[in-house]
């Protein structure tokens, strides 16, 4: 548990465009039991907009905001509390000071979804497919609710955790950068700590506006790094986390992030990777959710710091 006064917090949209129905017929709906209307499905509407929550803390620190970028299939639930009821990385950073800038990406989450202007459907993920993507456990210990042994991952609480994912469409990350863009331009330069898809999310928006990025914190980033000048001179901190031989494609993401540190050293970014906070192991795909997600969060955190003085 962890307490903390705020002196402000609340939300704001920015992004997305209005689009202009003109097909379809109006007719009688039921919106409750008792109240009928008509309805016109043409018309204007707001779409692909981001959903932010922002706290700022009483005893704020010094440090500049903090940007959130959740992954796949996710929403603004991965940073809050962890599925079996610790606090999460949002709570741990607003009681450290920091001023906290929170969102759901277009489509996800409180953003919410526009049906028929997106290409292709959304997709959900299984349960099953779950243990296996997120590296909790194999597909046979499906039943038994078995993780990897030493894992972290709080599996007595892997249902409340199924419940947070959301269906997704596999064709909005364009979407999703236009959107963290307007976030970024918003505020002005801010740390981003992204996940998984988050980080491809991330990596695009620094190409367009480099300025907003003091620093960042990829925690298992699914993308390629193909060009160091992306991130030339934003200080860079890569977690994985284990059981990265659990199946090919972590062994394939392995091997990105290697070449991530080598290409930003050799441009010589500021880069450092955290594999074992505090000398632990066990994480998952999901720091934030395993147990001694803290230790993680300040281990990533003092990473960017150090990298942060060195550069200044």
């Amino acid at each position: 548990m962890v307490s903390y006064a705020l002196r402000d917090f609340g939300i704001y949209t920015v992004g997305g465009r209005v689009i202009e129905i003109s097909e379809g017929a109006r007719r009688e709906v039921s919106f409750t039991r008792s109240a009928r209307y008509t309805f016109d499905p043409r018309g204007h509407f707001a779409v692909e907009q981001n959903y932010v929550q922002y706290f700022i803390p009483e005893a704020r620190n010094t440090a500049l905001p903090v940007v959130l970028v959740h992954g796949g299939g996710m929403h603004r639930s991965t940073w809050e509390t962890t599925p079996d009821g610790r606090p999460g990385w949002l709570n741990l950073l607003v009681a450290q000071g920091y001023e906290v800038h929170v969102i759901d990406n277009v489509e996800r989450g409180r953003s919410g979804f526009a049906s028929g202007i997106w290409d292709g459907d959304p997709i959900s993920r299984s349960q099953e497919e779950a243990r296996g993507i997120f590296r909790i456990g194999t597909p046979e210990g499906f039943v038994t609710r078995t993780r990897f042994p030493a894992s972290l991952f709080p599996i007595h609480a892997f249902d409340a955790f199924s419940r947070m994912m959301v269906p997704r469409w596999l064709t909005t990350t364009s979407l999703h950068v236009e959107a963290l863009v307007a976030v970024l331009q918003r505020m002005g330069p801010a740390v981003v700590i992204c996940h998984s898809q988050g980080g491809e999310i991330t990596l695009d928006a620094a190409r367009r506006v480099p300025e907003c990025f003091a620093g960042l914190i990829g925690i298992g980033p699914s993308t390629i790094l193909d060009d160091p000048e992306t991130l030339k001179d934003i200080p860079t901190v890569l977690f994985s986390g284990g059981f990265l031989d659990s199946a090919p494609h972590w062994q394939k993401r392995k091997d990105y992030w290697e070449l991530w540190a080598q290409l930003l050293a050799h441009s010589r970014t500021p880069i450092r990777r955290v594999r074992r906070p505090n000398g632990m192991q066990g994480f998952t795909h999901f720091p934030m959710f395993d147990r001694h997600n803290d230790a993680c969060l300040q281990s990533c955190l003092c990473a960017l710091l150090e990298l942060q003085s060195l550069a200044s």
